[in-house]
């Protein structure tokens, strides 16, 4: 048993309470949700209600089975004393009758299958943190609504201008001139016409937050933006999430479900890889689309809905249909207007300013206010190639200001791949570019000084480690430094 690890500053994080038996289980959600999450951890039904009794939890994820008692039948308890909770079950027996059983005798929000992904899971909690906000944010705003209408539309615009400043296409942080910038023109521009959206991109690129910066500059901003990663679970449960299930349609189910195109009704739903899904869902996907209408499962009559999808993929779609693995008339409803997000490596010039933006929030959130990087650390951030993006980068600037000592982050607190990784795009594009034309010795020039910004940067501007690679003295590398223009960039 353990207590949330609160950062000092104001912002209060939701707080997670997590059961399992299994610690490395336990260990292995913890660390994928405290960055994001305060967590309380607990290794029995025992311990667990002792922490309810003393803090007040956003969101209890229970193991199923647990010696004593099952998830099901505690977090039916969990219920009966703390309503306001968002209950989760975690279990890998998929199959299992008495979790389906049980779903909704407790009330439960989400099942999420072992082994879990970590985007999934941190998904999974983020949307039951929101669902509880909301929840307790209706309870209260009914209080209201006898005697303060007036007051609670100006909240209700106090709020929706607070999400259009904090998804503006503005917030997206680039540097002048970025890959991004015609991106998110061309988002704005389309934004206020009811067209499907396809956003393209690796993992981590951002495609959540165009997103949702599109939703919110749309004429459908006052109304729900509901995301579900389509990856993430099997046909049956994606179809029951996004679509509904009446009571009594199969094992397990107890009461209706509302799927998330009705709760988004007016509004936009974000269908986050829906590379992913299968042909079989695909045809099912594409008949509500086409016909603007969700049958929820055991149903006798479709329901109209009218919302707008914004769909993400990683996958080459196109690829995908020629090879029949997507489908092609699907494809052409969610893709009137494609949007493609460069992956980091090729919007070098944005990797200092997302990074000083990232290290402000973790300066924050960490209790650090005042952190700033070391003179050595903006080489090796261009250095590396950043295969996972925004997020990866994210998690290495949140890494360095915890493990570093005082208000200064320097490059040795960053993982071993940022600090000795080979040099990607990112690094190659600081340098000189390789001549097209002109005489033998420029093109040489050319050459040799992309090899030596790539030495520097391998070496965090070490000039005594660097010379002895490239077989100088250390004066002699200084000479050719100056002579490309370089030696004001180094440590000295």
């Amino acid at each position: 048993m353990n207590s949330p690890d609160l950062p000092f500053s104001n912002i209060v994080l939701p707080l997670v309470l997590v059961v399992d038996d299994e610690t490395h289980s336990l260990d292995a959600i913890r660390r994928n949700l405290e960055e994001d999450f305060s967590v309380l951890t607990a290794t029995s039904a025992e311990e667990a209600r002792k922490l309810l009794e003393q803090h007040e939890v956003s969101v209890i994820l229970c193991d199923q089975r647990m010696p004593g008692t099952t998830g099901v039948k505690f977090l039916g308890q969990v219920r009966e004393l703390w309503p306001d909770t968002v209950r989760i079950i975690i279990s890998g027996y998929t199959d299992s009758q008495d979790i389906i059983a049980g779903i909704n005798e407790a009330g439960i929000y989400q099942y999420l299958p072992k082994p879990w992904l970590p985007e999934h899971l941190l998904t999974t909690v983020g949307n039951a943190v929101e669902a509880r906000s909301l929840q307790l944010q209706t309870q209260r705003l009914n209080l209201e609504l006898r005697t303060s209408a007036p007051v609670l539309r100006q909240l209700k615009q106090l709020s929706l201008a607070t999400a259009q400043a904090a998804f503006d296409f503005d917030t997206m942080v680039r540097a002048p001139g970025s890959p991004l910038d015609a991106v998110c023109d061309m988002a704005a521009r389309v934004a206020r016409y009811d067209l499907a959206v396809l956003v393209t991109g690796e993992s981590g690129t951002g495609k959540e937050l165009l997103a949702r910066a599109i939703h919110y500059a749309s004429p459908r901003s006052e109304r729900a933006f509901v995301m579900e990663n389509c990856a993430a679970m099997s046909d049956t449960l994606l179809e029951s999430e996004l679509f509904g299930h009446k009571r009594g349609s199969f094992t397990g189910a107890f009461e209706d479900h509302v799927g998330l195109f009705q709760r988004a009704d007016g509004g936009t739903v974000f269908l986050d890889e829906i590379g992913d899904t299968s042909p079989a869902f695909q045809v099912k996907l594409l008949r509500v689309l086409q016909e603007g209408e969700v049958r929820p499962v055991g149903a006798s009559r479709p329901v109209g809905i009218n919302v707008r999808v914004i769909a993400a993929t990683h996958r080459d779609l196109e690829q995908d249909v020629r090879s029949g693995r997507f489908r092609e008339d699907l494809y052409y409803r969610i893709a009137s207007i494609t949007l493609s997000v460069p992956p980091l490596r090729e919007r070098s010039a944005d990797i200092l300013p997302i990074a000083q933006a990232l290290l402000s929030r973790a300066g924050v959130e960490l209790g650090h206010p005042n952190v700033r990087f070391a003179k050595d650390v903006p080489a090796n951030l261009l250095a590396h190639p950043w295969p996972g993006n925004i997020r990866e980068l994210k998690n290495e600037i949140y890494r360095a200001v915890a493990l570093s000592d005082g208000e200064t982050v320097s490059a040795t607190s960053f993982s071993q791949r940022v600090l000795y990784g080979q040099p990607g795009q990112a690094a190659t594009a600081q340098g000189s570019p390789l001549a097209q034309s002109g005489s033998l010795q420029e093109r040489l020039d050319a050459i040799e000084a992309v090899i030596l910004r790539e030495t520097m940067l391998r070496h965090r501007w070490n000039k005594t480690h660097a010379a002895k690679e490239l077989g100088l003295s250390r004066v002699g590398l200084r000479q050719k430094l100056a002579r490309f223009g370089m030696e004001g960039q180094t440590d000295a």
